[in-house]
């Protein structure tokens, strides 16, 4: 007999709470807490101590990505923590978040729609439980083709000329700050406008496209 695998499952819609409840009793999981909400699920967490989560992403209070980010917390508190997330759509940043969490075992995202076998879903469940991962092949292809990061084509002096760029200096004074001609940042700025495959327009509003992508992407590393 498989040992004990005891659950907290977060799920906001009732009757789907319910029938997860009554599926995996079925297949000897122990449901130790059944809830609707992202704070409820981290206190039962916190109260329970369970091997395995199983949540929706998309939960109150905000009805967003509130039962994931609930579920990566639960994850930092408890490393060894299980989490199966259920979506009903394909969200590559959603399973990237939660890949990275923990000690990156023992997660899950399925989208529901594709959940049409309940014991392939029980295995599922003690796989993830037992270190496994188990991650939707839509999800994979999904990160498989996420677009690059644009700035990653970039020389490390580019990126430096970027962040003083974003910083509002002009092509005068970032050659001052680092120590090299005017016409060398002229190069490196037409480089970068180059790289980041910014289409041909006035330069002063090539510069500023520069600067928004370089403030999406986060700071050059």
């Amino acid at each position: 007999m498989p040992p004990v695998t005891r659950v907290v499952l977060a799920e906001d819609e009732v009757l789907l709470r319910e029938g997860l409840v009554g599926l995996l009793s079925r297949f000897d999981f122990t449901v130790v807490a059944a809830v609707g909400s992202a704070p409820e699920l981290l206190d039962a967490v916190d109260a329970h101590e369970p091997d395995l989560v199983v949540t929706d992403i998309r939960m109150p209070p905000q009805h967003r990505d509130d039962g994931l980010r609930a579920a990566v917390t639960a994850r930092t508190r408890h490393p060894h923590l299980a989490v199966v997330v259920l979506s009903q759509h394909v969200q590559a940043e959603y399973a990237s978040a939660l890949l990275d969490s923990g000690d990156r075992r023992r997660v899950g995202y399925l989208l529901k729609d594709r959940v049409a076998d309940v014991a392939e879903f029980a295995a599922t469940l003690r796989r993830v439980t037992d270190g496994g991962t188990a991650i939707d092949p839509d999800v994979v292809r999904h990160l498989l083709h996420r677009p690059r990061d644009p700035l990653a084509a970039l020389s490390a002096r580019e990126r430096e000329v970027l962040v003083l760029l974003a910083e509002g200096h002009s092509n005068t004074a970032i050659a001052a700050r680092l120590h090299v001609t005017e016409a060398a940042i002229g190069k490196h700025v037409g480089n970068i406008l180059a790289k980041l495959d910014l289409p041909p327009s006035d330069d002063t509003n090539r510069r500023v496209l520069a600067v928004l992508t370089y403030l999406r992407t986060g700071p050059a590393r």
